[in-house]
């Protein structure tokens, strides 16, 4: 199990980030808060830009938190060798690492609490990439934008 997490939010996702860095840090992970630090308004492509960095950059898994989680699941989705899953329940949250070897799962904060947030995170960290069959649509996925 990955015990480095790179977490990052918007203004409207701050408040779950929040939650869900204290019950990480409460189960022995390591976490990098990239921000946002407030409530205040700012842009979450800088926030999932940020999180993608560390994600491939320290190899770590990251978790994005927006008001519906697709702003920062399409903008972490425009970076090179990153899978961004967006999840609203634990089934989602395995098959995202299983079958797609997702490395950030995104959250939306209006969408769904904070209880579902921690099952659904748990979920994630506690699956691994299958391989195998797999292996070769990732790969597929790599390599789709290479030739356009």
């Amino acid at each position: 199990m990955e015990k480095k997490i790179a977490i990052g939010s918007d203004h409207a996702g701050y408040p779950l980030k929040e939650e869900l860095k204290k019950y990480l840090m409460a189960k022995g992970y390591e976490v990098k808060d990239v921000g946002c630090y407030s409530e205040d308004s700012c842009n979450y492509p800088e926030f999932a830009f940020k999180v993608c960095q560390e994600v491939l950059s320290n190899s770590c898994l990251g978790i994005l938190v927006c008001g519906s989680g697709i702003g920062m699941s399409i903008s972490a989705n425009r970076i090179k060798g990153i899978r961004a899953a967006l999840c609203f329940n634990e089934y989602m949250a395995k098959m995202s690492r299983r079958h797609n070897n997702a490395n950030i799962l995104c959250l939306g904060a209006r969408v769904i609490g904070s209880d579902l947030a921690i099952s659904i995170v748990d979920s994630f960290l506690r699956e691994e990439f299958e391989g195998g069959r797999h292996l070769k649509r990732i790969n597929l996925i790599e390599s789709l934008g290479e030739n356009a």
